[in-house]
């Protein structure tokens, strides 16, 4: 897991303030490595406040090096966070920027951990995000870009097409407007044109019907109107020639009666109730192993 997914799990966890069970099993320890020594902290008063007012060593504390003790300590004091953005600690100013003024965050985007980078995309207006695109569309963290990715409106998502990294791609193709979704019809990767095939409209998705995955073709057999699914029948993927089989008009399934695979010809003989059985006799060639 990464940083950045790691901070998502911690945001999900700590959505409510409750007690962490798994903090029992985890010794408090300074951030550096040292031993937390609240004698010299610089908010050493809070520990004479009642519980969720100051602070409690081992469930809550800015210098504790587990993050979720530290967004213990942040939202229970988010006045503090504006002074943390500087940390030393990139888990410190990657929580500080979740409670700290937005209008402190734009400098935070060349912050050297992605982490920091990450939270700050989250909580930017998006006119800021807008005006800080050219800089965003190159950071070198996909996990930062994937965040631009799903907040922009879709109509923004332009400069993120040819991202290197085909998660951002994928995202972008989930939710790019139609008209500009053929620009990705030909992705290299198998997972970006999948979902762009499950979007396209025709006439622009039969041009996938000759996808070299059959798994994209089969997106495109789900979706293609039925006046044109006879074209394939004759496709290499049994997967293809099954969904073929549960929607082209009855009169088109006579071919896949006899198909090599069987599941393809049971799935025509039920569409066929009145068809002769298939002749007994050894399989031809599979296409493509079930399972």
């Amino acid at each position: 897991m990464s940083k950045a997914q790691a901070h998502d799990a911690h945001d999900a966890h700590d959505a409510h303030d409750g007690a962490d069970l798994a903090d029992v099993d985890i010794p408090p320890q300074h951030w550096s490595g040292a031993a937390l020594d609240c004698s010299t902290c610089e908010q050493r008063a809070l520990l004479q406040r009642p519980p969720r007012q100051g602070c409690q060593p081992g469930h809550a504390c800015l210098h504790d090096a587990y993050a979720r003790r530290i967004s213990r300590f942040l939202s229970w004091h988010p006045g503090l966070a504006d002074a943390q953005l500087q940390h030393p600690y990139f888990e410190v100013r990657a929580i500080a920027v979740r409670h700290a003024s937005v209008f402190r965050l734009p400098a935070l985007l060349r912050d050297p951990d992605e982490t920091v980078r990450m939270q700050v995309v989250q909580r930017l207006p998006i006119a800021q995000l807008l005006a800080q695109l050219p800089m965003l569309a190159q950071d070198p963290h996909r996990e930062v870009r994937l965040r631009v990715a799903q907040r922009l409106d879709p109509a923004q998502l332009g400069p993120l097409l040819r991202d290197p990294d085909y998660g951002v791609r994928e995202c972008v193709a989930a939710r790019l407007p139609l008209p500009l979704l053929s620009a990705l019809a030909h992705d290299p990767d198998r997972a970006v044109r999948l979902r762009v095939a499950q979007r396209l409209e025709m006439p622009a998705l039969w041009a996938l019907a000759a996808d070299p995955e059959g798994e994209v073709r089969r997106a495109v057999a789900q979706r293609l109107p039925t006046a044109l699914l006879p074209r394939l029948l004759g496709d290499p993927d049994w997967r293809v020639r099954w969904e073929v089989a549960q929607r082209a008009a009855p009169a088109a399934l006579a071919p896949l009666l006899n198909d090599d695979d069987p599941e393809v010809c049971a799935a025509a003989r039920r569409r066929l109730p009145l068809a002769p059985a298939p002749q007994a006799g050894p399989s031809t060639h599979r296409s493509n192993a079930h399972g």
